[in-house]
Order: C-alpha cells, then structure tokens, then sequence
C-alpha cells in the first residue's frame, strides 16, 4: 500500500476524511484481482544475480511491507540463488492488520531457510533502516520482543506466529496526525523472529539493541509514497533516508505507477483533469540526486523504457470478455482507482449513477482486458 506515515507529530485527529487507499477491502479486492505484487517481485529478482552479499548476511529491507506478498515472492528467490547463506530481512510496516497478515506467510520462510532473521517494525522512514528511533524522547519507547522460534517444521512455526496476536496488537498501535490524518505509531517497535535451533548459528546476524550500523544489500521500494505528492518531497522523506542505508555495492529499487495505461483511461473517463501521477520517474531521479549530493556515493540508475517498464493485470477469462459481468465490472474498476489513488468523497459522487460501469466497460471492450504500467529504477551504492 502507499506509504500512510507522517514526519509530524499530532494528537489524535477526532474526524479525518477515509481515503481510497486506506480501505482494507478495497485494498484486498486489488491484491486478489491483479498481479501486480507478482509482478513488482520479478522486477526484484531480476536484481538478485547483481549483488555481493559478505558475511555474515545478505541484508535486505523492505520499505513497505504491506501483507508481505511481494516479500514472499523475493525470498524465495533469494533462498534459490543464496540458499547457504544467512539472511537478515527487516520489514517496515505501520498497518496491524498487515503484519499480522505477512507473520501468516513467514512460516515456510523459516522451513525453508532456516538461516533467517526477520525483524518487523513500525518506524518511519529516517529510522526504520537502523532499527531504532531517531527522536530523543522515542528511543525509551522502543517496544522489542525478541522471538525464538521452536521446531523444525512450517506447522510448528505457523503455531508460533500465529499466537504473536497480542504483540502484534500492543506494539502497532496508532494514533492519527492532526494535520494529515495519517496513522503515527504511539510507541516505536520491532519483533525479531529466528528460529531457536539456528540461534548460535545466527548470533552475528540477529540484531543489537541500538542503532543497526551496517547497510543492506538490497532496499526493496515499491509504491512507497502518494502519487501526488511533489517529487522533493518524496526524495526527501522517502528516497534519500532508503538510499542512505545502502552498503557497499547496495541496490535500491524504486517502483511506481505510470498512469499510462488503460486503468488512466477509466479514470479520465470520469475526471477528465485528473492527473494523479504528476512525478514521473525522470523526475524523481533528478529530485533525489539532488537531495542526495555529490558525496555519498550513490548513483541512479535509469534504464530505457524497455528495462524500466512493466505491465501487471486484472486477472479475467476469455469468456468473461465477451459477456463483461458486473464483478468483473467492479473489479476492473476497484483496480483502475485505486492505482490512481482517488478519495472516497469522489468515488462515492463518481458511482452514483452507472456512467462509472459504462466506462469501465468500454475501456475493457476496446483492450480486451486491463493492464497497467509500472516503472522502476535503481539506487546502487558505488
């Protein structure tokens, strides 16, 4: 999901307009209708074979973990191409329903690779990579339950993370941004999951209390940020602190919608002025090097287009194209605005009478299906 944070502090906020992409239910309809997490894992694996992990781990962060599908997908591949080596993978999410959702997917993880470290936090985005609190009066706060995990088995493991239920639920609480509405975590925190027989094994992998000095070997950033906001912005609170937690020879991979697809076409259809993707990649590059500087020794990579883009899509039969029904319908157009990241308030006008559905229908006759386009681009530390 897009990045929910806020570098602000606030009270709780007593009435805060819901937005789109906040709705766990519309949020789910896309994960389940699309492949779109699929598809963004592939473009990371394709990182995979350019890194030189050294010991004692392959360090890898993921910017925003989300319910750890594509998490999933770039760890089995990394456990295909680095099966004897032991990884350190943390996760930054703020969303409770999330972790516990990524903590269901872990079990084979840890069966598999039995090497692992998982470290799940709710920090933002300055501190997140270092695994401690960046403000003064946070850093008391800082909530760590360190798990060693019993067994040797997916069943045992899956028991296990399936009973962090109240730790999970005392450590992601949030309060509300009074200027954004945006969820603030009420106390930093951060679980550390191994599994106890690899305890000795892991002892220099398994994090210290305090702040984590070494970087990562691969920073995972995909859709972090709201699409509307300036590309400054998205370099400075986002981008650069990601960037920074780089090792050497570290590889960021950014990815972000393009709106030059036929799910823009839908939106447009309604909102003819709409431009919800205002920063495209070329901008954000040259935001971000400038945030960065000439002394860091951090370089963007950016592809052609034919290395940068890739395509994901609604999942849909044959036949459903050729008699469109009206979950396919609302699917379809579920898909289109939340990649497009649309209110709710405009959504709810947008879908009180069918000119949404006619839309939609016509945008699926004429491409005979939908897809979208993402592009992407690389930080690597030199």
């Amino acid at each position: 999901m897009p990045n929910t944070e806020d570098n602000t502090a606030g009270k709780p906020a007593s009435a805060q307009p819901l937005r789109f992409f906040d709705s766990r239910e519309k949020y789910l309809l896309f994960v389940t209708t699309t492949n779109e997490k699929w598809a963004i894992a592939q473009r990371i694996n394709e990182e995979l074979e350019r890194l030189n992990p050294e010991p004692p781990a392959l360090r890898l962060f993921d910017a925003g973990m989300g319910d750890a599908k594509v998490l999933t997908h770039v760890l089995r591949a990394m456990h295909d191409r680095f099966p004897e080596i032991p990884f350190l993978v943390a996760a930054k999410e703020i969303s409770m329903e999330d972790v516990r959702l990524g903590l269901e997917k872990m079990a084979d993880r840890f069966a598999e690779h039995p090497q692992m470290v998982l470290v799940i936090t709710n920090m933002r985005y300055l501190e997140a990579p270092q695994l401690y609190p960046a403000r003064e009066a946070d850093q008391p706060q800082l909530k760590r339950w360190d798990i060693a995990l019993k067994g040797k088995t997916s069943k045992h493991f899956d028991m296990q993370l399936r009973d962090l239920t109240d730790v999970v639920r005392e450590g992601w609480q949030t309060r509300a941004s009074e200027k954004t509405g945006n969820p603030l975590y009420v106390h930093p925190s951060m679980i550390v999951l191994y599994r106890e027989d690899q305890k000795f094994a892991l002892d220099a992998v398994i994090p210290d209390q305090g702040p984590m000095r070494d970087g990562y070997d691969m920073v995972i950033c995909a859709q972090p940020y709201r699409s509307r906001q300036p590309a400054e912005t998205k370099a400075r609170t986002v981008l650069a602190p990601l960037a920074k937690s780089l090792n050497k020879a570290g590889r960021m991979v950014v990815v972000q919608s393009t709106g030059y697809d036929p799910g823009m076409e839908i939106v447009r259809k309604i909102w003819p002025e709409e431009d919800p993707f205002p920063t495209p990649r070329h901008d954000i590059i040259e935001a971000l090097k400038k945030e960065l500087g000439t002394d860091t020794g951090l370089n963007c990579c950016d592809y052609s287009d034919e290395g940068s883009l890739f395509k994901y899509q609604l999942h849909s039969l044959p036949e459903e194209l050729s008699h469109i029904g009206t979950s396919s319908l609302l699917a379809a157009w579920n898909a289109a605005v939340y990649v497009a990241q649309m209110s709710e308030k405009n959504i709810d006008e947008a879908m009180a009478d069918n000119q949404y559905l006619d839309a939609t229908r016509e945008i699926l006759k004429r491409h005979g299906g939908l897809w979208f386009l993402n592009e992407s681009f690389v930080v690597q530390h030199e």
